[in-house]
């Protein structure tokens, strides 16, 4: 990890709110506990999950150290799911390959609305606090590499 603390964004998607606003909640609560600190003005609205990639790697670019990816995409009748899943994974691991920096996917995709509750609860168990963790020894793994 950087000698001083990471610059790190978050990326939230503006659909299921109470979902992803629980995420972005556990991703900041496990960033205090750790010591690191995200300036509101580094917390970014996405759409959806969809646009998130194209977000993250921008920031990535721009000088972040790393970009936690926070969204939801529970299934409904049509194939939607598949194609919105598998695109916005495909784009964030494209994104932090192309740009050498943690980009990790905090991405729900489920297949109802209260697994992704159960999922983004204020507890050990929200997925947006593993989603900060991940990025976080990313980091650690980076710097222990070196260049």
């Amino acid at each position: 990890m950087p000698e001083n603390a990471p610059r790190l964004a978050i990326v939230v998607s503006q659909f299921n709110l109470e979902v992803t606003h629980g995420l972005r909640d556990g991703a900041l609560a496990y960033l205090a506990e750790n010591g690191v600190s995200v300036a509101p003005d580094n917390i970014y609205s996405a759409p959806g999950a969809f646009e998130i990639p194209l977000i993250a790697r921008r920031l990535a670019q721009s000088g972040f150290d790393g970009v936690i990816c926070l969204g939801c995409v529970i299934k409904g009748d049509t194939a939607h799911f598949e194609y919105i899943s598998e695109a916005t994974a495909h784009g964030l691991m494209q994104t932090g390959l192309e740009t050498g920096k943690p980009i990790t996917f905090g991405i729900l995709t489920t297949y109802t609305d209260e697994q992704a509750i159960l999922r983004s609860r204020k507890d050990e168990h929200n997925k947006g606090r593993e989603a900060a963790a991940a990025c976080l020894e990313a980091l650690r793994a980076l710097d222990a590499i070196g260049d």
